[in-house]
């Protein structure tokens, strides 16, 4: 299975430019790029929808469970996976770190978003 490298982990994380684009129901389609925050823990990348489950790129990365991410200039191949469980709280405790002072902390760290968590894993090409 794939991981992060350090750099790219760090890279990644350090920024707050990560758009995420799941395939679209054909498989093969990116979606829309949606910017999304991003923070990094145990080595993991994870992302939140602002909107819980409601998220339509959530939606779509738990039934495609594949797409690509853009950030800190690099754009990669990824697999999503639904997390859940007591990872979430030190989920939150990265958030809290990451987007301390924002307006939209309260909510990322909420039930409704701590709902639809996903773990983002760099995945190889097929080509």
């Amino acid at each position: 299975m794939a991981a992060w490298s350090k750099d790219e982990l760090q890279k990644i994380a350090e920024a707050d430019d990560l758009h995420i684009s799941p395939f679209r129901d054909d498989s093969a389609t990116y979606g829309t790029p949606t910017w999304i925050w991003s923070v990094a823990v145990n080595g993991g990348l994870y992302v939140r929808g602002y909107n819980g489950q409601n998220s339509r790129w959530y939606q779509a990365a738990v039934r495609q469970k594949a797409g690509r991410i853009r950030a800190a200039g690099m754009t990669k191949e990824v697999t999503f996976e639904a997390v859940d469980g007591p990872l979430n709280d030190q989920i939150d405790d990265a958030y809290r770190v990451k987007y301390r002072g924002s307006p939209y902390l309260a909510p990322m760290i909420g039930a409704g978003a701590r709902s639809a968590t996903i773990k983002i894993v760099p995945r190889e090409r097929a080509d």
